[in-house]
């Protein structure tokens, strides 16, 4: 009997041992891969901020709340710095730049961990394809993408300027569903530009029905963004209405010092549109400068079919006297602004020696008075060597803060991946989301913090319907930045673009830390993101 009891006891010491070492074992286990503590939290909502911690485990979000004492494999000290969920810039030209850099430096250094590609119109179609292929080069940012109107147009009708036949109806919505089912966000415009311009809206909004099925958004470059700029918010808002899918004006902007102001009407109709009950909202990019090719000087008819038939024109006496005057004419009241130093050449690929040149000093250097006419024709002789890309100084602060402060207006770049020190690009590459930060919520207080934290968050992440990003939150996949407040600022500049933001400390995409003490780390943990459609 007592022999019994000393092996029983002795069981029960020897289990309650082990369990303890058990216990203790857990308790050394680190709860979290990467802990961010004592921040700023700003969690994306809009709503205030708060000090606290955010525990990550894997690729996800576990904890949102109070400090308290925790272990973690990385530790990352943010003390009293903004913690903020990772910007979504929802209008980038980063396709081809991501293949050529994959650390997408310039996005990174301004917390952005997430591009959506494919706007004004142009695609790649297929698209299934293209994903694939970023997908594999394993970058440092996710990476979605639109399907692009014209660039449908283009793979049925090509460049001419005319109607759809029916077959053709078909066959381009055919090529929307498949983008759709491939994964595609929804259908971007590019009206201003060929083949796009050549669209009547109904066949946009044929289109547009199709991708809307899918829970696809419509986004558009309008028609027109200068004199004619209220008719084409109304086209952009009838596509979706008619559409049945939600419609965006997307880099809203006025163009030309004789229309500054027009904010004050386009904003109307957008507030009007959506006491209607259409849903739609604008992005914008903070700087008082477009960037595109210099054709857009030139008339849309003038470059229908490619550029053999453009150089056909321009060599018919008429028509070359009618390009050059709608040139010389945009020059003085569109995108000119009134004077041809505003047009400035970013980049030639047949002359690189042209890159940060304006069109006043590209006429003088002819030997020719600085008109707009002989502006003109120095623009044409470029556009006949081949298309350049260019600066346009043409838009008003006023108007810039006023769309900034609409509540349905999101921030995003219209910028690229650039290939760091070649040509000279917008800032906007280098510096969209520090600017508002820095620019329009510090120094010139336009937004509040938090406000300008949701209209980079959660806005465009329920906007484009990416429903696991955009708010810290547990369960929410872990894109998150850590920056200073009173630090933080674009050092780009229009003579001297290749300057990353300063002011983030660190960034971590799908729960992997990308950068840290203002340094790349070389992790890779970028994926593609997929739109509602995808099957």
């Amino acid at each position: 009997m007592a022999r019994n009891m000393f092996r029983t006891l002795s069981f029960l010491l020897v289990g309650s041992n082990v369990l303890a070492s058990l216990n203790l074992a857990n308790a050394q286990q680190p709860q979290y891969d990467i802990l961010i503590q004592n921040g700023r939290i700003i969690d994306g909502s809009g709503g205030g901020w708060f000090l606290g911690d955010i525990g990550i485990r894997g690729d996800a979000i576990v904890y949102v709340g109070p400090s308290k004492p925790a272990r973690a494999r990385t530790v990352i000290k943010a003390d009293g710095l903004a913690v903020t969920p990772g910007f979504i810039d929802t209008h980038s030209h980063g396709r081809r730049g991501i293949l050529d850099n994959p650390a997408a430096e310039n996005q990174i250094r301004q917390g952005v961990t997430t591009i959506i590609e494919g706007p004004d119109g142009s695609s790649p179609i297929p698209l299934a394809p293209f994903l694939k292929e970023v997908a594999a080069i394993h970058s440092t940012i996710n990476f979605g993408s639109m399907v692009g109107q014209g660039s449908i147009r283009e793979k049925v009708i090509g460049l001419k300027d005319r109607k759809a036949t029916a077959e053709e109806m078909d066959r381009m919505k055919g090529l929307a569903r498949q983008a759709m089912l491939d994964g595609a966000f929804g259908l971007s415009t590019g009206l201003f530009y060929i083949p796009g311009n050549f669209s009547t809206t109904e066949e946009v909004i044929e289109i547009a029905k199709v991708v809307g099925e899918l829970g696809g958004i419509h986004t558009s470059h309008m028609r027109n963004e200068s004199v004619n700029t209220l008719d084409s918010i109304r086209e952009t808002i009838w596509i979706g209405e008619e559409g049945h899918l939600p419609t965006q004006v997307t880099h809203h902007k006025i163009i030309g010092k004789v229309n500054w102001g027009m904010s004050v009407e386009s904003l109307k109709l957008i507030e009007e549109a959506r006491a209607r009950g259409v849903d739609v909202t604008l992005d914008q990019y903070p700087y008082t400068a477009s960037s595109t090719g210099l054709a857009a000087l030139f008339p849309q008819w003038s470059r229908e079919s490619g550029a053999a038939a453009f150089r056909e024109r321009v060599n018919a006496p008429e028509q070359r006297a009618r390009i050059l005057a709608t040139v010389a004419q945009n020059i003085r009241e569109d995108r000119g602004a009134g004077d041809p130093r505003n047009v400035v050449l970013a980049s030639c690929g047949f002359d690189k020696s042209l890159a940060g040149k304006n069109l006043a000093e590209v006429t003088a250097s002819k030997g020719r008075e600085v008109t707009f006419e002989n502006a003109a024709l120095t623009a044409l002789e470029l556009q006949l060597k081949g298309n350049c890309s260019a600066i346009f100084h043409a838009i008003g602060e006023e108007d810039l803060e006023r769309i900034l402060r609409y509540r349905h207006t999101m921030i995003a770049s219209d910028g690229g991946i650039p290939n760091f020190g070649e040509d000279v690009p917008h800032p906007r590459n280098y510096g969209t989301f520090a600017r508002v930060l820095g620019r329009y919520v510090r120094e010139r207080k336009v937004l509040t913090l938090e406000e300008a934290v949701r209209r980079m968050t959660s806005l465009p992440a329920t906007r484009f319907r990416i429903m696991d990003r955009g708010l810290l939150r547990p369960g929410m996949k872990a894109d998150i930045a850590v920056f200073d407040p009173e630090t933080v600022a674009d050092m780009s500049e229009y003579a001297k673009p290749h300057q990353y933001a300063v002011g983030f400390l660190a960034v971590v995409v799908n729960g992997q830390v990308v950068l840290r003490d203002g340094k790349l780390t070389g992790a890779r943990p970028g994926r593609i993101l997929y739109g509602p459609g995808k099957q």
